[in-house]
C-alpha cells in the first residue's frame, strides 16, 4: 500500500543529498579517525568538517558539540551528567509537565539515585510559564530541563525566557531540541542555554546519530567509559558514515530554513483549512500561533485513535494519546494541558515535511475526512467507496488487540469485590470464584454451565474471525469439564464502514464452528459499534459432582498445557506489520481449533483443575489457580511451547498492552528468575482462545498425554504445584 506519510515528527527520510555526501564513505573511506596515517586523516577530516556544519546551524563553536547516537542518549548525557556533576552543589532538577520520556526516564532514575526532581506544569495551550520554573528554583536547583518544541502539539516553549530566570540563579539551563531544529531558527546564544540536544533522524539524517551541545565552561561527567573520542566526553570509536550524514543534514537545514518553513506552513493551512471545511471547526491541541510549522494535533470527539487510525490505513499518523503497542491512554502530554478525555482519545498528530506534495495533503484531506465520518454515528449516511474486487481486511478496521484488550486483572478485582455475595444455594460458582463460568444446579445429577465472551479477534479474513470468536466462548465450557448445548451470539458492527456481507462471513464462521462443537446458535443480539465485535453466551451441561473448578488443584499436580502460547504477540505484530502470512495463519489456526477433543479425555481421568489460558495469559490463569487452591507453583520455562516466531517478534517491540498489564499485575505473586524482560511478557501473554491448562497428579498427567497424543492434540507439561501456599508462582530457567 502506498500511503501518504504524515508523520514526519516520528521520524523523517534520509535527504539524497544527505545519502550523496555518506556514499564515499561506505564505499572508499573507511579509516579510523583515530589513526595517523591518511586513511585516518580523511576520516578525521570528516568528521571535524560535520561538526562545524552542525556547530554553524546552531550558532556556536565546533568544539561545544560531543556527537552521540542520537536525541535520547544526548539527553542522557546532558541530564546524568551534569547532575553528577554537579551533585556537591545540590540535587534539585526541573522538567517541564509536557517532556519527551527521553527526559522523563532519565529524572525518573536521577530521582532514584538521591535527585530531587519538581515538573513545571502548562497552560491548556500547553505552555510553560516562566514564572511557575521561577517560583520551583530552590537554593539546591543545579539544572532546569525544557524542550524548545513539544513533539505531539508542536508549541514552542519560552526557552530563552526561562534561560534568563535560570542564569539569575546560577543554574544550568538545557533543552531537547530534537523536534525543532531545522523546522525553526534554533541558535544557542539567542535562547542562552548551556546543552542542547539534537536528533539526527528528526531533520533528514540516519538512525542512531546525534549531537550534544555544551557550552564552553560547562562541566559534565562522561556516561561511557573508554578512550578519549569526542573531547574525552564519549568513548568509542566515531560512527563516521553517520556523522557526515548529521553534518550534510544540517548544512541543508540552515541554507533552506526559510524555504522549508513556508513550504510547511502553507501545506498545515491547506490541511486545516480543507479538513474544517468538511468536518467543520477542529480541535486543535497546542499553540495556534507559536507552533511549528509542520504540525497539527487534532482531538476527534469521542472517537478512539487508534480506531481512527486503523479506519485510514492509506495515511501513515501518529495516536495523540499515548499508545504502548495496542494499550491506548491519555496522552501525558494531553493530560498535562487538561484536554477533555472526549477529544484526547481521539487525537492523531499529523506532521508534514519536506517532500510533502500539495496533492497529497488534498487526497489526506479526503481520505481523513470521510473516514471521521464513517465512524461517528450521526452519519449514518456516508457514501463509503468500496472497492469490490479488493479483499477486506478485518485489522484495518479494528483497533482492538483480542484478549489482550482485557480490563487489567488488577482493575477487574477491585470491579468483582464490590458486587454482592450470592446467596443463592443453587449457585455452585459464581463471581466469588475464580473460575471460567458461571455454574447452576437444575437437579441432583444435572447443573447449567454459562459463560459468555464478546471481543475483537486479530485477523483479517470475516469468516476467520467469527470462528476465532466462537471457539474462545466454547473454550470455557470445555475447561468447566462441560459438554455445550447451544449458543447465542453477540455482534457488533459498523454498518457505515463494512458491508453487511462481512458479517454474514463472520455469522458463517461462527456458526461453522459451534457445528463442529455440535451445538446450534439460537439467537442472539447486535448493536452497532465503529468497529467489529463478535462473541457467544454459550451454555453447557455437566453432573453437579463433576465441575472442574480452580480450587481442586492439589500440591504434586502436574500441569499440562494443550496448545502453544503467543498469539497476543503475533496478533500485535499483524497489526504492526511485522508477522510473516505464515506465521499469521498459524497463530490463526490454533486460535481457531476446539478444545473439544481435550475436554472430552479429561473424563478418561483423574483431573483435580482445569482453566484455559485467555485474556490473563499463563501466568494470570495459573494463579487463580493457585490461589484459589491454596497451593504454590514451578513452571519450567525451558518446557513451556511458544508458537513460531513469537521470541523474535517480541525482540521486535511487539508486546500488547495486555501482557504487559499481566506481567506488571505478576511481579507481586511471582519470582521470574533469571527470564529477561521479553521473556516475562511472553508467558505473560495475552491469549485467544489458548489451550487448556489442565492439573492431574503425575500419573494421571501421563495418561493424559498419551490420549491426547493418539487423538493427535498437542500437549507440554510445563510445570508442577509444589506446596500448600498462598499462589506464589516461581519460574525456572536453563541456560
Amino acid at each position: 500500500m502506498n500511503q501518504i506519510y504524515l508523520d514526519y515528527n516520528s521520524t523523517t527520510p534520509i535527504d539524497p543529498r544527505v545519502a550523496d555526501a555518506m556514499r564515499p564513505h561506505i564505499e572508499e573511506y573507511f579509516g579510523n579517525p583515530s589513526s595517523s596515517h591518511l586513511h585516518g586523516a580523511k576520516a578525521r577530516l570528516a568528521v571535524e568538517t560535520a561538526r562545524r556544519q552542525v556547530a554553524q546551524l546552531i550558532g556556536c563553536k565546533p568544539q561545544e558539540i560531543v556527537f552521540t547516537s542520537g536525541g535520547t542518549e544526548s539527553n542522557n548525557l546532558a541530564l546524568k551528567g551534569a547532575a553528577n556533576a554537579l551533585r556537591s552543589k545540590g540535587n534539585h532538577i526541573i522538567i517541564s509537565a509536557v517532556e519527551h520520556p527521553a527526559v522523563t526516564e532519565v529524572t525518573n532514575f536521577l530521582a532514584s539515585q538521591g535527585f530531587s526532581v519538581s515538573i513545571a506544569p502548562v497552560d491548556q495551550l500547553g505552555m510553560v510559564d516562566p514564572e511557575s520554573i521561577a517560583g520551583l528554583i530552590r537554593t539546591d536547583t543545579i539544572l532546569i530541563s525544557v524542550m524548545h518544541a513539544n513533539n505531539e502539539t508542536g508549541t514552542i516553549q519560552p526557552v530563552a525566557s526561562i534561560s534568563e530566570i535560570a542564569k539569575k540563579h546560577g543554574v544550568l539551563m538545557h533543552t531537547d531540541a530534537a523536534q525543532s531544529l531545522g523546522k525553526i531558527a534554533v541558535k544557542v546564544n539567542e535562547l542562552n542555554i548551556d546543552l542542547l540536544s539534537i536528533a539526527g533522524h528528526k531533520l533528514y539524517a540516519p538512525k542512531g546519530i546525534g549531537a550534544l551541545y555544551i557550552r564552553h565552561g560547562v562541566k559534565i561527567e562522561k556516561l561511557i567509559h573508554g578512550a578519549d573520542h569526542e573531547q574525552n566526553l564519549r568513548a568509542g570509536t566515531e560512527n563516521v558514515l553517520e556523522i557526515v550524514g548529521l553534518g550534510k543534514a544540517c548544512e541543508i537545514a540552515g541554507a533552506e530554513l526559510l524555504q522549508y518553513q513556508s513550504h510547511t506552513r502553507n501545506l498545515k493551512n491547506q490541511f486545516i483549512a480543507g479538513l474544517e471545511k468538511r468536518l467543520g471547526k477542529l480541535h486543535i491541541n497546542g499553540h495556534r500561533e507559536n507552533c511549528l510549522p509542520n504540525t497539527v494535533s487534532v482531538g476527534f470527539r469521542k472517537l478512539n485513535a487508534q480506531t481512527i487510525l486503523a479506519a485510514m490505513p492509506e495515511i501513515a499518523a501518529s495516536a495523540g494519546a499515548a499508545c504502548h503497542t495496542g494499550d491506548t491512554g491519555e496522552s501525558s502530554v494531553l493530560g498535562a494541558m487538561k484536554v477533555s478525555p472526549e477529544f484526547s482519545q481521539g487525537t492523531i498528530r499529523f506532521s508534514v515535511g519536506r517532500f510533502t506534495t500539495a496533492s497529497e495533503i488534498e487526497s489526506a484531506i479526503k481520505i481523513i475526512s470521510q473516514s471521521i465520518l464513517s465512524l461517528q454515528p450521526e452519519n449514518q449516511s456516508v457514501d463509503l467507496e468500496y472497492n469490490s474486487d479488493s479483499k477486506i481486511k478485518l485489522t484495518q478496521f479494528t483497533h482492538g488487540m483480542g484478549c489482550a484488550c482485557k480490563i487489567r486483572p488488577a482493575d477487574l478485582e477491585k470491579i468483582l469485590a464490590g458486587l454482592p455475595p450470592v446467596t443463592d444455594p443453587k449457585v455452585l460458582v459464581g463471581t466469588a470464584d475464580r473460575d471460567d463460568a458461571a455454574v447452576y444446579q437444575l437437579s441432583a445429577d444435572l447443573a447449567l454451565v454459562q459463560t459468555v465472551d464478546f471481543f475483537t479477534p486479530v485477523v483479517d479474513d470475516p469468516y476467520t474471525f467469527g470462528a476465532i470468536a466462537a471457539a474462545n466462548s466454547l473454550s470455557d465450557i470445555y475447561a468447566m469439564g462441560a459438554k455445550p448445548i447451544f449458543a447465542l451470539n453477540i455482534a457488533a458492527f459498523p454498518v457505515n464502514r463494512l458491508p453487511l456481507s462481512v458479517l454474514q462471513e463472520i455469522i458463517k464462521g461462527a456458526t461453522d464452528k459451534a457445528a463442529e462443537a455440535g451445538i446450534s446458535i439460537l439467537g442472539g443480539h447486535s448493536i452497532e459499534d465503529t468497529e467489529p465485535k463478535f462473541g457467544m453466551v454459550i451454555s453447557g451441561l455437566v453432573h453437579p459432582d463433576k465441575v472442574l473448578r480452580n480450587d481442586g488443584a492439589k500440591p504434586g499436580d502436574m500441569l499440562i498445557l494443550t496448545k502453544p502460547i503467543g498469539n497476543g504477540i503475533i496478533a500485535t505484530a499483524n497489526k504492526m506489520g511485522l508477522a510473516s502470512e505464515q506465521v499469521v495463519e498459524k497463530s490463526g489456526k490454533w486460535m481457531a481449533t476446539l478444545n473439544a477433543v481435550a475436554a472430552n479425555e479429561m473424563n478418561a481421568v483423574i483431573v483435580n483443575a482445569c482453566t484455559d489460558i485467555t485474556g490473563f495469559g499463563l501466568m494470570g490463569h495459573l494463579h487463580e489457580v493457585t490461589l484459589a487452591s491454596g497451593v504454590d507453583a514451578e513452571l519450567d520455562f525451558n518446557k513451556i511451547p511458544f508458537m513460531g516466531g513469537v521470541e523474535e517478534l517480541a525482540m521486535a517491540g511487539a508486546i500488547p498492552g495486555g501482557s504487559i498489564a499481566n506481567y506488571e499485575n505478576a511481579v507481586e505473586w511471582s519470582n521470574f528468575g533469571a527470564l529477561s524482560t521479553n521473556e516475562r511478557y511472553m508467558i505473560c501473554d495475552a491469549q485467544t482462545s489458548g489451550g487448556l491448562l489442565v492439573c492431574l497428579p503425575p500419573e494421571e498427567a501421563v495418561k493424559f498425554q498419551i490420549l491426547l497424543e493418539n487423538k493427535g492434540v498437542f500437549s507440554a507439561a510445563i510445570g508442577k504445584l509444589t506446596r500448600p501456599g498462598t499462589g506464589f508462582i516461581t519460574v525456572n530457567y536453563r541456560n
